[in-house]
């Protein structure tokens, strides 16, 4: 697991040497390269989780650009917002003149960044939907600005919280959680989340741990008979479970064991990973991680 993990930090991490000028460069999630000189002045963040890693590092005044979902920092609010983060509108990215453009790298995206690049603009495309996507993500963003111990330092914070999380929860009880992230269709967290990672870090079993889909679709019957001892979910879904007879048999429902989780705290693999699992731990276990 540690030779996975170190290896998975490191593979997008290695440069090769560049121009006589001093530059290198280096591959992002989708196969390409971005020349690593001078640090960007003008960024566009179309990820609400490099938005929140760019603020952490100091990035903020350079932020010329984001998504209508990028709201945390409070401070992202004020960056003009450009639409979705997934195929976005290209032309309004070009027209806020960045030097650099922050994508998430999924199969949607890849026209976007096709047209980006040819356009002369250093694009970024990451797919981070694990905790170990989190640390190469910084990693690489410090590499790009130039200033790699502020991006070693955030990365380091967070692994550390993480890191006394699991160590304060390892010898108690790891009671069974369903998460519930959508009611229709219902879908839930699987192995290939991040969610997942902390529930385990929290104390806690995803019952569907053994699907490997970041957020498969799941029947409520299969849920009913998977038992789970928690339910965990935003607000509002904790309203329609509580509200629907369907979920009325489950014992986790008649106990009163439906967990209501800050939603805008743990929905970013980003830097509030390290929070996100303390606040997961202290509804699993009362007390026992402070």
């Amino acid at each position: 697991m540690r030779t996975a993990l170190i290896a998975s930090l490191i593979v997008l991490a290695s440069c090769s040497a560049g121009s006589a000028r001093g530059t290198a460069a280096l591959t992002d999630d989708f196969g390409d390269m971005i020349v690593v000189g001078s640090a960007p002045e003008r960024i566009v963040s179309l990820n609400p989780t490099t938005t929140e890693i760019a603020f952490a590092l100091g990035w903020g005044r350079r932020l010329v650009g984001r998504t209508h979902w990028d709201v945390y920092p409070p401070e992202a609010k004020l960056v003009t917002d450009l639409g979705s983060g997934i195929r976005p509108n290209v032309e309004a990215v070009i027209g806020a003149r960045p030097d650099l453009v922050l994508l998430y790298a999924s199969s949607d995206n890849r026209p976007a960044a096709a047209r980006l690049r040819a356009a002369g603009i250093r694009t970024l495309s990451l797919k981070v939907d694990r905790i170990a996507d989190f640390h190469r993500a910084v990693r690489l963003m410090g590499l790009v600005s130039g200033d790699t111990a502020k991006a070693a330092a955030v990365s380091d914070s967070v692994a550390r919280t993480l890191t006394r999380v699991r160590k304060e929860t390892a010898a108690l009880p790891k009671p069974t959680v369903f998460w519930h992230i959508w009611d229709a269709p219902l879908i839930t967290i699987g192995h290939g989340s991040y969610l997942d990672e902390l529930i385990t870090i929290a104390g806690g079993a995803n019952v569907y741990g053994d699907m490997s889909a970041p957020s498969p679709t799941v029947g409520i019957e299969d849920v009913l008979r998977r038992n789970p001892q928690y339910i965990i979910a935003g607000a509002e879904g904790a309203a329609k479970i509580k509200g629907d007879p369907r979920w009325s048999t489950l014992a986790a429902v008649k106990a009163g064991r439906v967990l209501v989780v800050d939603t805008s705290l743990v929905g970013r693999p980003s830097t509030r990973l390290g929070e996100a699992a303390v606040a997961l731990a202290s509804l699993l276990h009362p007390g026992a991680v402070h």
